[in-house]
């Protein structure tokens, strides 16, 4: 939950010292306890809030039966297992429906080997995005019966584009479905190639043409134009009518010095069809509503890996039965049952210990406002959702969808000093002609405490164009001053953090840079008693903090805050005896959850450390208010009471998946279910 948090006295490098007492006791790792928390259906009254259910400890917990549905687009075959996993496996054991789409055939130089034995490999195309099929086929088979070789049904089914596409149905679990789209790809990373997305969305091609696999039932080669591409992924999202939708970065950066994509330009452009193509979804009438995820794709080499040994060897499992490491030919084609250039090192370059989201992790997206009631908020069909629960208690209602499309995942929100709320989040604008593609900051506030918010303003962007860096900017942390001007927050395409503040008269002053090098991640605020507003941020190795030195006054930084290397995801928030400000993150490649607190009072001294808590996870770790709700291993939400004496934090398990981060308050913890509802578990008094 979004709340005001409190430092007090000291001077600047004091506020930012870490407090020597520990405020959390050590956890001991203990087994997970279920209960259902009351969930609020889109566009439904939920039940009454009553004591959660609860199961016996050493019951297993299962996913509660939901209209969840999830659809992944991605640009080739392993993009799914490389970066989204293990979101992937978890939606698998849910039972819920889960489609994989498929751009590109990813049809590379046609040759399925090892690059020590490519020189003596004859290249076949058709026959190499075959092998990658059946790599595929196999490793989802693998993770939802356990058998790779579980059989498939493959039909050919007409698009919307004009054309048709294979579908791929598991015998076992239909629910399972695969779809390949089998348009050629760039066969290059960051090289020109005018035949490719990339060249179709920039207009330099009129079409772009397919590349079928060997054992394709889509009988004929065809072309796609750019409208028929962004037609054909809005067919599929209409066909299978999913609650939620995972794709790639469509803005991953450029390297500086080169000017050359962080990532492949498949990704990208893949993505930024998919955008268009959930706009155009966005409009069609009587549809779910949708929520979005974004995975950040080759740039997470360069950052800590975020998952524990145990999550991290089954995602290597999972990507060694796609390269078909063992050579058993067990898929019955001459093709090759998988894809042989990943066999020479099928955990990338670092991939497989971690996941990554490229937004969407913000924890302060619940707020009180001045009447006492809650107020919740996502980003569904690309416009803003409000979920309100009346002052002192009830049935939350929601959610009411706002006018304005084309948002981000990953809004923040803020309780003003008159009682108002607002709620801070990027727009993508997709637009033809000189301004093109581009991403934004907006803004929207109540226009009194309780009441309807306002029209979107643009506060617009620091960087210079979408061609110097992809417009890849993060979702922005905000810090409001007594007099309730807001400072907005931001890392920009160089890794800065720049911001804009509110003048007197309700105008923002320009972007400014405040600094910092190899800032990855979204940046964290938080507010003193003072009014001085803090903001901190993660680079690969450490924490950078900025801070204002007068209430109202400039941010000013980076201070080195001294904090060990993180998984790059932080939360801020008031500590649980209301003396300063409690960080939280996580401890890299294990799980295990950090805090640090920020009181001016005391030199640097370790962090404070929850190692494992039964629970591992990766993602934000949202710590306010004597609650704490973090995902967990199994991808549910995990929740505990924390800060108290003597307390050891005993860990729940809420039976469902959700996205982006959950939000822990005083009343109880939000998430956002895979489902597009809110699911809200009171706090236990």
């Amino acid at each position: 939950m979004g709340v005001t948090a409190v430092l007090v006295g000291g001077t600047f490098a004091g506020l930012l010292s870490v407090t020597g007492a520990p405020r959390t006791p050590t956890a001991h790792a203990a087994q997970p306890k279920a209960k259902t928390p009351v969930t609020a259906a889109p566009s439904q009254k939920v039940p009454s809030q009553t004591a959660p259910s609860r199961t016996a400890p050493s019951q297993p917990v299962r996913a509660q039966k939901a209209p969840a549905s999830v659809v992944q687009i991605v640009a080739h075959p392993d993009d799914d297992l490389f970066f989204m996993n293990p979101d992937v496996s978890q939606s698998l054991r849910s039972g819920s429906p889960l489609t994989s789409v498929y751009l590109t055939a990813g049809e590379s130089d046609g040759v399925n080997a090892r690059p020590r034995d490519a020189a003596g490999t004859l290249a076949d195309k058709a026959d190499y995005a075959e092998a990658r099929q059946n790599g595929i086929r196999a490793a989802y088979a693998e993770m939802v019966t356990g058998s790779r070789t579980s059989p498939w049904e493959r039909v050919a089914i007409p698009t919307a584009g004009g054309a048709t596409a294979e579908m791929d149905t598991l015998r076992a679990e239909p629910q399972v479905k695969l779809v390949w789209l089998q348009i050629r790809e760039a066969g290059s990373t960051t090289g020109d190639r005018p035949h490719s997305l990339n060249g179709l969305w920039h207009g330099r091609i009129p079409a772009l043409g397919s590349q079928r696999s060997s054992g394709t039932p889509v009988g004929a080669d065809f072309t796609y134009t750019k409208d028929q591409v962004v037609a054909t992924i809005a067919g599929l999202l209409d066909r299978f009518r999913p609650t939620f939708v995972r794709m790639q970065d469509p803005s991953p950066g450029t390297y500086p010095e080169t000017g050359k994509l962080r990532d492949h330009q498949d990704h990208l452009y893949g993505a930024r069809f998919t955008q268009a193509a959930l706009a155009r979804y966005a409009d069609v009438p009587g549809h779910p509503h949708v929520g979005v995820q974004n995975y950040l794709g080759y740039p997470t080499s360069l950052l800590p890996h975020t998952l524990d040994p145990e999550t991290a060897g089954a995602k290597l499992k999972t990507l060694e039965t796609y390269a078909w490491l063992d050579g058993v030919n067990d898929c019955g084609t001459a093709a090759g049952c998988g894809d042989l250039k990943v066999a020479a090192r099928p955990g990338g370059r670092g991939w497989t210990q971690t996941v990554r989201y490229a937004r969407g992790t913000s924890t302060s997206w619940v707020q009180r406002d001045g009447a006492g009631g809650l107020h919740a908020f996502s980003v569904l069909d690309g416009r803003l959702a409000a979920w309100r629960q009346p002052a002192g208690g009830g049935a939350w209602r929601g959610p009411v969808l706002l006018p304005g499309g084309g948002l981000d995942s990953g809004v923040t929100s803020v309780t003003l000093p008159d009682g108002r709320i607002a709620v801070f989040g990027t727009r993508t604008v997709l637009a033809d002609g000189p301004a093109g593609y581009r991403r934004e900051v907006v803004t929207t506030a109540q226009a009194a405490p309780g009441g309807v918010f306002a029209a979107w303003r643009s506060l617009g962007t620091p960087e210079r164009g979408d061609a110097d860096g992809t417009s890849d900017i993060s979702a922005p942390a905000v810090t409001v001053a007594g007099d309730g001007r807001a400072t907005v927050v931001l890392r920009d395409s160089r890794h800065r953090l720049t911001a804009r503040e509110q003048l007197a008269d309700g105008g923002w002053g320009p972007w400014r840079v405040l600094g910092g090098t190899d800032v990855y991640g979204d940046p964290v605020a938080a507010t003193d008693g003072t009014g001085r507003g803090y903001v901190f941020a993660s680079t690969p190795k450490t924490v950078l903090a900025w801070a204002q030195q007068r209430p109202g006054g400039p941010l000013t930084g980076p201070v080195r805050t001294g904090l060990p290397a993180t998984t790059l995801a932080l939360s801020a928030s008031a500590a649980p005896d209301g003396d300063g400000v409690r960080l939280w993150f996580r401890k890299p490649a294990s799980g295990d959850l950090r805090s640090a607190d920020f009181s001016g009072v005391a030199p640097v001294s370790p962090v404070t450390e929850l190692p494992g808590a039964g629970v591992a996870g990766f993602g934000p770790v949202s710590g306010g208010d004597g609650l704490l709700a973090v995902r967990s291993r199994t991808g549910f939400l995990a929740t505990a009471p924390h800060g108290r004496a003597g307390a050891r934090p005993v860990w729940s398990l809420e039976g469902f998946l959700f996205s982006g981060a959950p939000d822990a308050g005083t009343d109880g913890v939000a998430a956002i279910g895979l489902d597009g509802r809110l699911h809200w578990t009171p706090a236990e008094r």
